[in-house]
């Protein structure tokens, strides 16, 4: 049974609900990470006993998963845009900002698919885009492809800022410290492509960067859908 199949308890003690126990959740992963989430935490939170708890959810995991799809409620939008490419660029734009808003989530990204109520609009969402357009194999080998690259980008933006907070260093700061040694391996010639694109590479911020490779990924599938068959 999952946690969504699993029918609240009659006649609960006020005020207690599925909604302000994934309220209380996100509220703690979003000041301290995963980590910060446990049954007790988030009875604490709510002032309630943890066995309360266990009437809503077994195990942290079931916590996790209802976190996760109360964000993908967030990444929905509210109209739907106008045609496949831009669904894909609108439903990966709002990821992306919703793991900025929830750190959290870019740990709970690209594992097996999400079975909430939301999570499977996404994923509706995303395969509708494509409907009618090419196969299904197609189309589903598709948004995997731009999922894969969501999710990559969206851990490294998510580390990057993570290792700025915990090294107390901008991504400038951290070029000058390390640029002395950068310069001295570049130097021995060993890394002749590496200096080129060191020396003559236009840096891009985050959201450049992924609006860019988001481009690039919607480009290969627009070739999938109107080139020839393989």
């Amino acid at each position: 049974m999952t946690v969504w199949d699993r029918p609240e308890p009659r006649n609960p003690p006020a005020p207690l609900d599925r909604e302000r126990i994934i309220a209380a959740a996100i509220a703690l992963a979003d000041e301290g990470g995963l980590e910060a989430v446990s049954v007790r935490k988030v009875a604490a939170r709510l002032d309630a006993g943890p066995m309360r708890l266990y009437g809503y959810i077994s195990t942290k995991d079931d916590l996790f998963d209802l976190m996760v799809d109360e964000v993908n409620a967030e990444i929905l939008p509210e109209e739907q845009p106008g045609d496949w490419r831009e669904t894909l660029r609108v439903l990966a734009q709002r990821t992306r900002q919703a793991a900025l808003r929830h750190e959290w989530l870019a740990d709970l990204l690209g594992g097996r698919p999400t079975l909430g109520p939301h999570g499977l609009a996404v994923a509706e969402a995303q395969l509708a885009a494509l409907d009618g357009l090419t196969d299904i194999d197609t189309v589903m080998r598709a948004t995997q492809t731009v999922s894969a690259y969501v999710t990559g980008a969206i851990r490294r933006e998510i580390a990057n800022l993570r290792a700025e907070r915990a090294t107390g260093l901008s991504k400038r700061d951290w070029q000058r410290a390390f640029g002395p040694h950068v310069t001295r391996m570049l130097a021995t010639g060993r890394f002749p492509s590496l200096a080129k694109a060191v020396h003559d590479g236009t840096d891009m911020d985050a959201t450049e960067s992924f609006a860019t490779g988001l481009e690039w990924v919607l480009d290969a599938v627009a070739a999938k859908l109107t080139g020839p068959p393989a």
